[in-house]
C-alpha cells in the first residue's frame, strides 16, 4: 500500500506542472448572471505622435488651388501579410517630423505633435482659409499599428484601420491567447513623447474595461508570458520526467499484485 501511495504522490505533483482550470477564463470576477451596466469612462483619444504618416485630402471650390496643398511628401507604409491597407493609403502622407511637424507647400511648418486627428484638421483648415474658400479636409493616420508577441495564436504587427481600436480586439486579432498563457500579467509597452512606459494588465479581471490602457496607441506593444506549462511542454526533461513515473508506476503496480 505504500508504494501505491508514493506513486500517487508522485502523479499529483507531476500533474501539477499542467494548467489548471481557473486560471484559464478571462474577466472572473464578472457576474455570470444578468445584465451589467457600467458608463464608459476610459476611452482615450489618438493623439498623434512623431513618425506618423497622416492622409491628408483637401478639396475647395477650387479644385486648382486646393491640388497645391495635397502634393505631400508621399510615404511608404508597410504593411502585415494579409492585410487589406492598400499601397494608395500611403499616398498623400505627411510624416511629423522629430519636431513635432508637418511640412506643408504655402502654410510651412504646422506643430500638430499631442493633437487628437480633429484639433489637428481644424488647426491646418485655420490655416488655409487664408488660401482656400470653403475648404474640406479629411486626415486620418495611415500607419497605425500595434505588435503583440509571446503565446498567442499569431503573433505579429497588426495594421489598425480606424482610430480605436481596444486591448481585447488585438487580441482576438492575433487567435487570441494560448491556453497555457498567464492571462494576469500581460505587458503592454508605450511610448509617450520621448518616454518608455511598461504596463501590466489582468485579463482575469473586468478592471481591465475602465482601465487607461484599454485602448490602445499607435505602436503600442503586448508581449503575453508564457506559463510554466508551456515551458514543460517543449521541455526534454519534463517529458522524460513524466515517461519514468507512468513506468515506475506500473512496476510498483505490478509488484504489488505480486
Amino acid at each position: 500500500m505504500k508504494q501505491i501511495y508514493y506513486v500517487m504522490i508522485l502523479a499529483a505533483v507531476f500533474s501539477s506542472c499542467g494548467v489548471r482550470y481557473k486560471s484559464v477564463p478571462y474577466f472572473q470576477d464578472l457576474r455570470d448572471s444578468g445584465m451589467v451596466r457600467e458608463q464608459i469612462k476610459n476611452y482615450s483619444t489618438l493623439k498623434i505622435q512623431k513618425g506618423d504618416i497622416l492622409a491628408l485630402t483637401i478639396t475647395s471650390l477650387n479644385p486648382e488651388a486646393s491640388a497645391i496643398f495635397n502634393m505631400g511628401n508621399t510615404s511608404s507604409v508597410q504593411t502585415a501579410p494579409g492585410s487589406s491597407q492598400s499601397p494608395q493609403n500611403a499616398a498623400n502622407g505627411f510624416t511629423v517630423d522629430q519636431q513635432g511637424a508637418i511640412q506643408m507647400p504655402l502654410l510651412g511648418s504646422i506643430n500638430i505633435e499631442g493633437f487628437t486627428l480633429i484639433e489637428a484638421r481644424d488647426l491646418i483648415k485655420s490655416k488655409l482659409n487664408n488660401y482656400l474658400k470653403e475648404p474640406v479636409l479629411s486626415l486620418r493616420l495611415v500607419n497605425f499599428k500595434v505588435s503583440i508577441l509571446g503565446d498567442v495564436a499569431n503573433p505579429g504587427v497588426y495594421p489598425i484601420q480606424n482610430e480605436r481600436v481596444s486591448v481585447a480586439e488585438a487580441l482576438s486579432m492575433a487567435g487570441d491567447l494560448s491556453i497555457t498563457a498567464l492571462r494576469n500579467n500581460v505587458l503592454l509597452v508605450r511610448e509617450v513623447q520621448g518616454e518608455r512606459q511598461y504596463i501590466r494588465l489582468n485579463l482575469q479581471k473586468k478592471d481591465l474595461f475602465n482601465s487607461p490602457y484599454y485602448y490602445l496607441q499607435n505602436n503600442d506593444i503586448l508581449y503575453i508570458q508564457p506559463s510554466n506549462a508551456k515551458y514543460a511542454s517543449v521541455d526534454s526533461s519534463y517529458r522524460n520526467v513524466g515517461i519514468l513515473l507512468s513506468v515506475a508506476s506500473i512496476v510498483v503496480l505490478l509488484i504489488t499484485q505480486l
